[in-house]
């Protein structure tokens, strides 16, 4: 394998006269006195420079890639770096370790010399350079996975499982390393690069994200944020990319592990985006942010995701109340789980929205509140409860009480009075008694309006059910003729739960 490495790079003379080359890529050309001779390798030969299968004459250096770079004159180094490079294009199977070990660690340790080569930052890289670059690493990054390789974000069966780790990332990692450095390098010039580091370059690392491999997609996120960074052309196409890729998460496959990390590299361009804001970021927080809290399992990247949203608050207080009729559309009735994350999120968002803006919202929200706070799950309807505990959300209800104690309170005196856990029941008792400390008229006339309510669904309760018992005596008493339908006894019907 290694011969079939070396022999796709062409040599000097001195090189290429040996008939063996194993021999002469396990050591440097020697001079006639027997000893290294560091600039007779260097010196390029025009004669020697030839086309191969991988890259082009004008590519490919026509040096001894094995060379240290400390043994070469600076004028010489970039030649070598393309050829190092060059070497590291060929690619192995990890899956067996044994397999191919003394060309894996010729290469590892190539990588190694490039990568302390690039951060050393002692020569500005040519545009073959760049160009050879890109290739090597278009070559080891850029791959398919297998159909079973990922159980993707919601794929899986057992959310538990552990991810899946890729053997090959030893190399990879110093591929990724590689190109990071490369990337944030100040002997590159954008202006070139950006040829080479183009859009299909873009979109290639973008798809490497769905790896189950947590860190390489910690490898890729960094790498994205430099590109977006450093080359300011591309910014428009990236952006677009990635609401691509939310769009078709969202309503198309709910399958992709990359989600979180993708929000976490729009949550720190959110952070840079100019006021007033373009209507293209106005788009993207209610055609990609808010849907974004409706799939099943968004609690994997609702972090990111919350983060985001208030970046955008921040920016402009006047999507508040838009964000917050998104999560109301998208409320999770039936996910306790979910409830518990939106109910968080809403006072972080609550803590930022002015008054005009919660005044708009305010009669839909906190009738969903008051549904929080019946609910029969624990931790819902203690969480809803907790935000009487912000002052700021306390100072925003006072102001508008007469509008949302009416809503909430039914919620608050039922759960005072019947509520199976004793924490809720608690905390109830003690808003209720916030509520009549605001405003002990309005409290009082909203505990006559709930029992007058009360004693009418009582009443309407009573008739059903005498309305239901002269059903049943006449249907007892009423033979069965024909066709007729039978009314069965409920006790015998009766299915336990």
């Amino acid at each position: 394998m290694l011969k079939q490495i070396l022999s796709k790079l062409p040599r000097n003379k001195s090189s290429s006269k040996s008939d063996s080359p194993r021999s002469n890529s396990a050591r440097t050309p020697r001079s006639n006195g027997g000893t290294s001779s560091p600039s007779s390798a260097s010196v390029r030969s025009n004669n020697a420079t030839k086309r191969t299968a991988v890259f082009p004459a004008s590519v490919v250096a026509g040096i001894e890639p094995l060379v240290p770079f400390g043994d070469v004159p600076n004028a010489e180094k970039m030649n070598l770096f393309v050829s190092k490079v060059s070497l590291c294009c060929v690619t192995f199977d990890f899956t067996d370790p044994s397999k191919n070990s003394v060309e894996k660690d010729l290469k590892r340790q190539t990588l190694i010399e490039l990568v302390d080569f690039v951060a050393s930052g002692s020569t500005r890289f040519t545009e073959s350079a760049i160009f050879a670059m890109c290739r090597m690493c278009a070559a080891n990054l850029f791959r398919v996975f297998p159909p079973n390789y990922r159980s993707n974000l919601t794929g899986g069966e057992n959310d538990d499982d552990e991810p899946m780790f890729d053997p090959a990332w030893p190399h990879l990692h110093l591929v990724y390393d590689l190109l990071l450095r490369f990337i944030t390098s100040s002997c590159l010039d954008s202006k070139v690069a950006k040829k080479y580091i183009d859009h299909s370059f873009i979109l290639r690392l973008l798809e490497l994200l769905d790896s189950e491999d947590p860190r390489e997609r910690e490898c890729l996120k960094t790498i994205l944020h430099r590109v977006y960074g450093k080359f300011m052309t591309h910014r428009p196409f990236i952006r677009k990319a990635i609401n691509n890729v939310f769009y078709r998460f969202v309503f198309e496959t709910e399958r992709h592990n990359g989600i979180p990390e993708l929000l976490e590299i729009f949550g720190s361009i959110i952070s840079g985006f100019a006021l007033p804001l373009k209507e293209e970021h106005k788009i993207f927080i209610r055609r990609v942010l808010v849907p974004l809290h409706k799939p099943k399992y968004a609690g994997l990247y609702f972090h990111q995701l919350s983060y985001c949203v208030t970046q955008f608050i921040e920016k402009d207080p006047k999507l508040t109340s838009m964000v917050l009729r998104g999560l109301l559309k998208y409320w999770p009735v039936s996910n306790s789980q979910k409830e518990v994350m939106f109910l968080g999120e809403i006072e972080e968002i609550l803590e930022a929205i002015n008054m005009v803006e919660f005044q708009r919202v305010m009669v839909p929200l906190f009738w969903r509140i008051g549904c929080c706070i019946s609910s029969f799950h624990f931790q819902v309807a203690e969480r809803a409860l907790f935000l009487w505990n912000n002052d700021h959300i306390v100072n925003l209800i006072a102001h508008n009480r007469i509008v949302i104690l009416p809503v909430v309170f039914p919620a608050l005196e039922r759960n005072a009075q019947t509520h199976w856990n004793q924490a809720v029941l608690n905390l109830s008792s003690n808003v209720r008694k916030m509520f009549m400390e605001m405003d002990e008229e309005l409290f009082a006339s909203c505990h006559a309006h709930f029992k007058e309510q009360e004693a009418k669904l009582s009443l309407e309760a009573e008739k059903r059910k005498e309305a239901w018992e002269r059903l049943e005596k006449k249907a007892s008493i009423q033979p069965i003729t024909g066709n007729a339908a039978v009314l069965v006894a409920p006790l015998a019907t009766s299915i336990a739960c």
